[in-house]
């Protein structure tokens, strides 16, 4: 659906503007400006309250599509559970002839996606000794679209880590050793990113990819 927008949202609009024009020309021909009036008033009530609409759904659009994707479809591999984490085989650029819905047309990094979702209890994720390479995982909010927290090497080093994913008003015991990050609306995007030096480099950094997991807390602690 973002893909069919951003593709053809010119031509609609101008449709849509042509259209309006047209409305306004016959209403000026067949009742002079005064006709108008009614009409100027409602196009400005449906433009704000079109423009406040589109700021608070639009998020939800957007994230929300990445969910359908990523549950149903996969990022390559076939359908990915919620509360698992799948790492692309190929960089951006190669996987963008087969249209995966994290192509960015870059050949320096391998991508991690999956869906968290905390309300039956929280998740703990898993990064592997990173020994200085940068890699980032982000956490987007469905609700808003904004990435509230960040793992990764310039927000928690490149040391092998666990996190604790848990909804605010969880109020259990967070293990030893794991830092606590709080899922506002209990279900977040995830998009990870570890680097590739060369073409060399490659197995390494998907080996690498691979280990970035998620694990409930319950089956954690018993590890």
């Amino acid at each position: 659906m973002n893909r069919l927008i951003l593709k053809h949202g010119a031509a609609v609009t101008f449709v849509i503007l042509a259209l309006f024009a047209w409305v306004i020309y016959r209403r000026i021909v067949d009742g002079g400006l005064d006709a108008i009036i009614p009409l100027a008033v409602t196009a400005v009530a449906v433009w704000v309250i079109g423009t406040l609409a589109l700021i608070y759904f639009w998020p939800r659009i957007t994230v929300g599509g990445f969910k359908r994707i990523i549950v149903s479809r996969g990022l390559g591999g076939g359908p990915i559970p919620v509360n698992t984490v799948y790492a692309v085989t190929e960089s951006a650029s190669q996987s963008a002839s087969s249209g995966s819905v994290i192509a960015t047309g870059t050949d320096d990094v391998l991508y991690v996606g999956g869906w968290l979702d905390v309300k039956a209890g929280p998740q703990v994720l898993h990064v592997p000794e990173m020994e200085g390479r940068y890699y980032s995982v982000q956490f987007t909010d469905p609700g808003s679209g904004a990435n509230f927290a960040y793992v990764g090497k310039r927000t928690t080093g490149t040391t092998a880590g666990n996190f604790l994913l848990c909804e605010p008003k969880w109020g259990g015991h967070t293990p030893e050793g794991t830092t606590r990050i709080e899922v506002p609306h209990h279900a977040a995007l995830l998009i990870g990113r570890v680097f590739v030096a060369d073409e060399g480099d490659h197995g390494a950094a998907y080996a690498l990819a691979k280990q970035i997991q998620l694990t409930p807390l319950k089956l954690e602690c018993q590890r």
